[in-house]
């Protein structure tokens, strides 16, 4: 388990997590494999779409946090998992999986990845992606119309009734946990250069 170093990447939704991702994905290179909160939402079959759609994703509730933790202790381990895949369009998960390999680098990214103690205890380090909450919304519809199928007022609605509440009352306080946090998220130029040193020392200490 010492071999393997556990980065949790969180912040509000489309806060640029995904752009710090990158990066580090193209510094650490083959090292690295990503595990995503959203993937572990939970399933709901025997409910219709309409109902689905009423849901609140933004709570720690929504999600199977219990098996990602499960899956990433595996890694840690050195054993591959089956990460579940999590279809945005029908607010459902698929029979599908993906088969994930232990990594030296193993990326922990979602929003509310720091609210829950047994998984920021497998965290080796923490980083906070800080953005704006209005670049934030903007990032969100263009996202969400462009590569989940929704429309403008379905956004709206879920922001203003799910995505804004809960970012306050379960994002924004996990930001106390965080041993690093990015202002202006991935294109921080500065504070990415900080932590991709950071990280060099880190790992190549084990």
């Amino acid at each position: 388990m010492k071999d393997v170093c556990v980065i949790g990447i969180a912040g509000g939704t489309a806060s640029g997590k995904t752009t710090i991702v990158n990066k580090l994905k193209d510094f650490f290179k083959d090292d690295v494999e990503l595990i995503s909160h959203d993937c572990y939402y939970k399933e709901h079959n025997n409910m219709p779409y309409e109902e689905r759609a009423k849901l609140n994703y933004d709570h720690p509730s929504s999600f199977d946090t219990d098996r990602m933790i499960d899956d990433i202790i595996k890694l840690k381990e050195g054993q591959a998992v089956y990460r579940p895949v999590y279809d945005f369009s029908i607010h459902n998960r698929v029979p599908e999986t993906v088969r994930v390999e232990p990594k030296k680098v193993i990326l922990v990214e979602g929003i509310l990845i720091f609210e829950n103690k047994k998984l920021r205890d497998l965290m080796d380090i923490k980083i906070f992606v800080d953005t704006d909450a209005d670049e934030r919304l903007m990032r969100r519809i263009i996202r969400d119309m462009k590569y989940r199928g929704r429309t403008i007022e379905s956004i709206l609605t879920q922001y203003q009734t799910t995505v804004k509440p809960m970012h306050e009352e379960f994002v924004e306080p996990s930001k106390k946990y965080a041993d690093i946090i990015i202002p202006r998220g991935g294109e921080n130029k500065a504070a990415m250069d900080i932590l991709k040193g950071h990280l060099n020392i880190m790992l190549n200490k084990n």
